[in-house]
């Protein structure tokens, strides 16, 4: 129950952190962060997330590092579904705190909400097939990374930073594209919100990061020194 409470708070803050960024800050008149500043917001999250809840839960916050994990031998199959539960439901509460707080505005217009999308509903209108590839190949790095910085060969207390720095990154490559899922609980939590066309796309943005997690999984074990628990 422990790593489950962990995961929940951490996804939340994630979606808070991350996706309130691009729906509070991002646009701003004058002082607009830009999509730089939410790439180094979402990354922030993690770093400070996985400094906090890391020795709890692992601090996965997202579905599909849970699935690349067990893909890549370093997590138990019989905590994966509660671990997705916790980090789907975690990124909804997180969503809907951020809805209480931008709907207290007037003339308030939820739009987008941050939610993820392809074709006329991504930020520079890539289509799905580019939406997809970026998808998959943004999750298999991430996970590369994770699995690579966590291994007991890697230094020891840098994981935290190299994950954090790796999800800025992705970010700043695919925002573009999809407004960057890489992370199942993080679309669904404000598709719930965005509805309609958010929720009709969210397909691709849970099949695309799971099928980049596992190839990862199945590709670090691959190269990987020595196997890991």
């Amino acid at each position: 129950m422990k790593k489950l409470v962990a995961e929940f708070v951490g996804t939340l803050w994630l979606v808070l952190g991350g996706c309130g960024s691009a729906v509070l800050a991002a646009g701003y008149p004058e002082l607009g962060i830009g999509f730089v500043g939410v790439a180094i917001a979402f990354g922030l999250t993690v770093v400070t997330m996985a400094y906090a809840i890391g020795h709890v839960s692992g601090c996965h916050l997202n579905p599909a590092v849970s699935i690349g994990l067990w893909a890549g031998g370093r997590f138990d199959k019989k905590e994966l579904l509660t671990y997705i539960l916790a980090q789907v439901l975690g990124g909804v509460a997180g969503a809907a705190i951020l809805y209480i707080i931008v709907s207290g505005k007037p003339g308030f217009d939820i739009g987008s909400f941050a939610a993820n999308g392809y074709g006329e509903h991504s930020p520079d209108g890539y289509n799905m097939m580019s939406a997809l590839v970026t998808e998959v190949v943004m999750t298999f790095m991430f996970l590369i990374i994770i699995l690579g910085a966590t291994h007991s060969k890697a230094p020891k207390g840098f994981a935290g930073l190299a994950i954090g720095l790796g999800l800025t990154l992705i970010h700043l490559i695919s925002i573009p594209v999809t407004n960057t899922s890489v992370n199942p609980a993080r679309s669904t939590s404000q598709a719930v919100f965005a509805g309609d066309w958010a929720l009709g796309q969210l397909w691709l943005f849970w099949v695309a990061p799971i099928v980049g997690a596992i190839l990862a999984g199945v590709v670090y074990k691959m190269m990987s020194p020595e196997k890991e628990s």
